[in-house]
């Protein structure tokens, strides 16, 4: 197996301004680490991530060793979400692809992990029939097909549904005012204590709804101010505010509902000082990524894309998992019909954090599944 090696890899401009780096705008570049195998080029695998830095990813070494070329591979977003177009990151995906089919490899895997797993989906989905002809806040997204080559297969891990539906789980109903990180009302609290577990059905009914009322409610102010902007002349195409408040999932405290192997709190640790920190999910967002990523009109959704694609794939569940469940399993295998199998990791957290002894199954169980392709 060789040293970990570099990938720099050249990509097509997106929008203006989309990094701080004068030398990005310049040329644009995607970086990627990988590990691979000597003898011949049979199978390669990228693992990536819409924003998170997987260049140190725990699947690199293992999936060399038992023959996989594995490249973890960054976005033009890593590290920031601010910007971040699900159109754009797709398109970051395909080079990684085409770099890999360059350098000779047979057949290519991607393995969607965490919140990778619908950036897989969503990739395979418009390689094989690409209709993201425009972004959701109307903008052309320029993706041609020869930007998307398709792979071979897909394996998912501790796979998230999609940015879209994550925010729908997690954010807080109980913030009455979107200027103040404090204002709350009580009765939408889920970690008022006056709210016990386990929670009643009434309370998680009108939490949901109250959910999906909040979350409607920002799409359409989003809208609306596009809108606006784009209809003022001198005016910017875009601008960015503040999400507060989105790590309220009534599951990260009540081990009964949608109930695996899980220890309470959240993948981050104490789900109530993750949901009022100054960085979390969605935090930081502006306009057009809000629509791309995060509203009920992002194209970037798991489920409904996984069912669009006839590739082999393979679903990873890990039973420990804080912020994949049971529903989330259930959701991608019916996606997946006929062409996906699972494989439980019991015991498994959502980065097998302190569990090295589970990192060789997760990659025994790819192994198998990629050499099979």
């Amino acid at each position: 197996m060789s040293d970990l090696q570099l990938a720099v890899i050249d990509v097509k401009p997106g929008a203006s301004m989309e990094s701080q780096s004068g030398l990005q705008l310049l040329r644009p570049r995607i970086y990627g680490a990988f590990r691979a195998p000597h003898g011949p080029k049979k199978v390669a695998a990228i693992v990536m991530h819409p924003t998170s830095n997987f260049m140190g990813h725990y699947l690199i070494g293992p999936l060399a060793e038992r023959g996989i070329c594995c490249m973890g591979l960054n976005s033009r977003f890593v590290g920031n979400d601010t910007v971040l177009l699900m159109e754009r990151a797709i398109q970051d995906l395909g080079a990684g692809v085409q770099y890999l089919r360059a350098a000779g490899y047979e057949k290519v895997l991607l393995v969607g992990n965490s919140g990778g797993a619908a950036l897989a989906a969503f990739y395979q989905a418009q390689a094989e029939n690409l209709t993201a002809t425009h972004l959701p806040d109307g903008d052309p997204t320029h993706l041609h097909p020869s930007d998307l080559p398709p792979v071979d297969g897909i394996a998912l891990c501790a796979a998230h549904l999609g940015r879209t539906r994550l925010m729908r789980d997690w954010i807080d109903p109980s913030v009455t005012d979107e200027h103040d990180p404090l204002s709350v009302n009580p009765d939408l609290d889920m970690y008022d204590p006056r709210h016990r577990v386990p929670y009643d059905a009434e309370f998680l009914a009108r939490f949901s709804s109250a959910q999906k009322a909040r979350l409607d409610r920002i799409e359409q102010w989003c809208i609306e101010r596009l809108a606006l902007l784009r209809s003022t002349p001198g005016a910017p195409r875009d601008q960015t505010f503040i999400v507060y408040r989105t790590h309220a999932d009534p599951r990260c405290v009540d081990l009964s509902l949608d109930a695996n192997d899980r220890l309470p709190g959240s993948v981050w640790g104490d789900a109530r000082q993750v949901n009022y920190s100054a960085n979390a999910m969605g935090r930081t967002t502006s306009l057009t990524a809000f629509l791309s990523q995060w509203s009920s009109r992002s194209q970037a959704d798991g489920p409904s894309n996984l069912a669009r694609t006839t590739v082999p794939k393979l679903l990873l569940t890990y039973t420990g998992d804080q912020s994949t469940f049971p529903s989330t399993r259930d959701a991608w295998m019916a996606a997946g019909g006929a062409r996906i199998r699972n494989v439980d990791i019991v015991g498994g957290n959502h980065y097998l954090a302190g569990q090295p002894e589970l990192i060789p199954k997760a990659a025994d169980a790819i192994a198998e599944f990629a050499h099979a392709l």
